[in-house]
């Protein structure tokens, strides 16, 4: 079983959309990722009827890894709905993702995004977001 299996069953077992409320849906898209030391987190999504409360799976995955060890670099992340990711409109991290990723890591560039999981065919999150704005100010802490 190679690691995109691992991930894929581990986020698989998180599918299994709901409605929490008749204002909050859940489990409808999931994720996992491997972390830097080689842990493996899941994350789902939760979407409500205000917006801004809203969190994508991707997220989610990255803030439980941050809060259950301290970590902030991904390795490699899976995202899909009912079915394995299958080409490059499916498993996709959102912008607010690519975002948030970024600014949890300098180093989150280089994450392994699954875009089709029967040909193994990735992407990096450097490759979605090529001309990030916050590259600069991560080289002026190197200067600091």
């Amino acid at each position: 079983m190679d690691i995109w299996e691992k991930l894929y069953l581990a986020a698989k077992k998180q599918y299994h959309p709901q409605e929490i409320s008749p204002f909050i849906y859940a489990h409808h898209v999931v994720c996992a990722l491997e972390s830097e030391n080689g842990e493996i987190y899941t994350g789902f999504c939760i979407e409500s009827c205000c917006g801004v409360m809203d969190l994508c799976a991707e997220r989610v995955a990255a803030l439980n890894m941050y809060m259950s060890s301290g970590q902030t670099v991904i390795k490699r992340m899976i995202t899909f709905r009912d079915k394995a990711p299958y080409g490059e409109e499916s498993g996709m991290p959102c912008g607010a993702c690519r975002e948030f990723l970024l600014q949890l890591s300098q180093y989150n560039e280089n994450i392994e995004i699954m875009v089709d999981y029967e040909k193994r065919e990735t992407v990096t999150l450097r490759q979605l977001t090529p001309c990030w704005w916050g590259k600069e100010r991560y080289e002026k802490e190197k200067t600091i």
